[in-house]
């Protein structure tokens, strides 16, 4: 019999790495078979197809290059490696951290079909589900999503969230509301010239999970999504929001570590 995991570790190699995420991207250039992007807000990012031991030069020798690319350009900040647990990267992690990358925290890569994902069961007794649209509402969603995550307020992200909202390509934001106030929101993105959509920036307020409305969320951004015809959900998720996950359906195919570089001064 196929493995299930393994034909959705496919499609994640073959849809969701390289081209599908300079999605946004100011400017994207490459350096072997890595791709450099620039993003808005002084951010650089680093990502690469899949590893399998048989390229010419290994992972950990393009690294020092790699940052190389970006520290010649003064308006960048920051940059993130994004790692995968299944490719073939000796000397991967340790060529990062003497390069001056920190480990953020390893996540798990969820893909399954977005048929699963839809529970049928209604939203939590007092909590409302429903998309937001207006500049006032997105503030409200990325300061309640900062306290879900335990990070400070970034109104850079809001501002935008909500020029991306204005290109019409698909992105849409929902949010779960208690009584009057907002406790937990994510993001729905259609990856561009695929199957997938993403499932990005789940979070509930602590005070409120273990009720239902993660799932509530992860329901609506999931019918929404096929009634637009696509086929696949994914997500990088933490381990608060995996269980749930993979309780409707969908399948931990590998894990994905970003290490991060910030410019010093």
């Amino acid at each position: 019999m196929a493995n299930p995991a393994g034909r959705l570790l496919d499609i994640y190699d073959s849809q969701l790495r390289t081209d599908a995420e300079m999605q946004g991207a100011l400017r994207v250039g490459r350096l072997g078979p890595l791709y450099l992007a620039v993003f808005p807000g002084g951010q650089g990012f680093i990502t690469s197809p899949r590893f399998t031991g048989g390229e010419p030069a290994p992972l950990s020798a393009l690294v020092g290059p790699a940052l190389e690319y970006f520290t010649a350009r003064s308006g960048i900040t920051e940059v993130e490696f994004k790692t995968r647990g299944h490719d073939h990267a000796p000397g991967l992690h340790e060529a990062l951290l003497s390069c001056g990358f920190s480990a953020g925290q390893p996540e798990s890569v969820m893909l399954g079909r977005l048929e699963h994902l839809i529970s049928g069961l209604p939203a939590p007794q007092g909590v409302q589900v429903r998309r937001i649209s207006t500049p006032l509402e997105v503030e409200q969603m990325c300061a309640m999503s900062a306290e879900a995550f335990g990070q400070p307020p970034s109104p850079g992200l809001a501002r935008e969230l909500a020029a991306r909202m204005d290109l019409a390509n698909g992105l849409e934001l929902w949010v779960a509301w208690a009584g009057a106030r907002m406790v937990g929101a994510g993001r729905l993105e259609p990856v561009a010239g695929t199957e997938v959509v993403g499932l990005w920036g789940g979070g509930v307020l602590p005070a409120y999970r273990g009720r239902g409305i993660y799932r509530a969320l992860t329901d609506a951004r999931a019918r929404s999504a096929r009634a637009a015809g696509h086929i696949f959900a994914h997500s990088d998720s933490t381990e608060y929001s995996r269980p749930i996950l993979e309780r409707q359906g969908m399948v931990k195919v590998t894990t994905t570590t970003p290490y991060t570089w910030k410019r010093s001064g």
